[in-house]
């Protein structure tokens, strides 16, 4: 009684995960199978618990089923992207983990698949692909849709910021590598598209991959193409080096890629060549890469989430964007610029923001930095009546800085940035500038305060 209670517990406990899970005995029979794996495979649970899996799913056999070739190896099969047909004429995507099952004495008993489905990603992905190739083929075409932005876009009267762009503008003139810093919505894409739009490639290609946007099987495939038979079911499809040959590739969000695939790419920008999953031909990549993380370089190599042989082939040129809170000036020249951009928009004549409005915005934390700033200013043009921005046109979680203005101002994320600034120059001053000696006071790593002390803030 005890055993038959366990496994209805299982099998409830299956019903709540996101993923398919199937299990086969020895024969590769199904003895299980979820609600999530039957929806996904259009089968019905009950008619197919007995059956061969071969008989379930037509398109697959011994050469290509994961769970017939766990079956016979014994070994594990984890994270392999894999393309079916169901017997009702469906092809589906899905990222597989197969593993097999053994008794007492090591005997293979069976096999578990947990399949995770990527069906509508994957299509969304290649057309995203497929559509870039269609931009690109054509100069007419392509000079069109080239990227909007230049440096004289970027609207700024901050000291650090205006530094950051000569030397911008003096990497476009270069084909080194390019590593931009900065929090989500600091406008690190504007800059990036400036860079391309100003340097010899700028009728070239121009791509964008957000790398914390798709698992790592189809982020490969996206980036490096496939091959048919490369993997179960894949095709003949170029990848993102191929489209942007002799353009600029502008990785977002690398930080987030996976360890595995970071040594990859570090493979390309270094010997500018690469293979197609599943293909033996080594291609030539002709193609700038400009990379962006959303948090410090030093402390991403900490946590494991960015190579560190990947960010020195990176850092031949790093380029800091400083939170809006950081930027001297900039609200209130930016609140301007987007009252007058949204005014065009939305056929309004708003001549500005109230002096209580300007009082929240210069105490606000900004988390969304400019882009934040951008959607307040336009959600509260769109929406006004009257010829000024009060506190009753923008949204209600800004309000609450306005009890603390006529305090001290409370803005952690300020005052903790001003902190950090002291501190640092204290330990600059007490070691008499010796950065090893600063770090071990400060304990932090060198290269980070190197970092910081480069970032701009602290006086050295």
């Amino acid at each position: 009684m005890k055993k038959v209670f366990q496994w209805e517990t299982i099998q409830k406990i299956t019903e709540y995960i996101s993923d398919g899970l199937q299990i086969v005995d020895y024969e590769g029979k199904l003895i299980f199978c979820n609600r999530k794996s039957a929806m996904l495979d259009d089968i019905d649970i009950m008619d197919s618990l007995g059956k061969h899996i071969t008989e379930i799913y037509p398109s697959l056999d011994e050469s290509n089923s994961t769970i017939l070739k766990v079956l016979k190896t014994g070994e594990p099969i984890l994270n392999l992207e894999q393309r079916y047909t169901t017997y009702l004429g469906n092809e589906i995507n899905t990222v597989n983990s197969t593993i097999p099952l053994h008794d007492s004495r090591g005997k293979i008993i069976g096999a578990v698949e947990i399949s995770k489905n990527i069906t509508d990603m994957k299509k969304l992905s290649e057309q995203v692909v497929d559509l870039q190739k269609v931009v690109l083929g054509s100069e007419e075409r392509f000079t069109e849709d080239k990227p909007l932005y230049k440096f004289e876009d970027i609207i700024t009267e901050d000291p650090r910021t205006i530094k950051m762009i000569s030397r911008a503008m003096k990497a476009a003139m270069t084909d080194a590598s390019v590593l931009v810093v900065g929090d989500t919505g600091t406008g690190k894409e504007l800059l990036v598209q400036a860079i391309h739009n100003s340097s010899n490639r700028n009728n070239k290609p121009f791509i964008v991959q957000n790398c914390a946007s798709l698992p790592e099987s189809l982020l490969e495939g996206i980036l490096f193409g496939t091959l048919k038979g490369g993997f179960t079911g894949s095709i003949n499809r170029p990848g993102l080096f191929e489209i942007a040959n002799d353009g600029t590739l502008f990785l977002d969000e690398i930080n987030s890629m996976p360890n595995q695939l970071q040594t990859k790419i570090l493979r390309v920008i270094q010997d500018g060549k690469f293979r197609r999953i599943g293909d033996t031909r080594i291609r030539e990549a002709n193609v700038r890469i400009i990379a962006a993380v959303n948090e410090d370089p030093f402390e991403a190599i900490e946590k494991g989430n960015l190579r560190r042989d990947l960010f020195y082939r990176l850092n031949t040129i790093t380029l800091n964007l400083n939170r809006l809170t950081e930027r001297n000036g900039d609200i209130e020249v930016l609140t301007k610029y987007f009252v007058n951009k949204f005014n065009k928009k939305y056929f309004r004549n708003v001549k500005g923001i109230t002096k209580e409005v300007t009082e929240i915005f210069d105490n606000f934390s900004w988390m969304g930095n400019v882009r934040e700033l951008e959607h307040v200013i336009e959600g509260a043009i769109s929406l006004i009546e009257g010829e000024w921005i009060t506190i009753y046109d923008i949204p209600e979680y800004l309000k609450g800085n306005k009890k603390r203005i006529d305090n001290s101002d409370l803005n952690l994320r300020k005052r903790l940035s001003v902190l950090e600034v002291e501190l640092i120059e204290e330990a600059m001053k007490v070691s008499n500038g010796n950065i090893s000696k600063a770090s071990l006071l400060l304990n932090i790593p060198r290269q980070t305060l190197q970092y910081k002390l480069k970032k701009g803030g602290a006086k050295n």
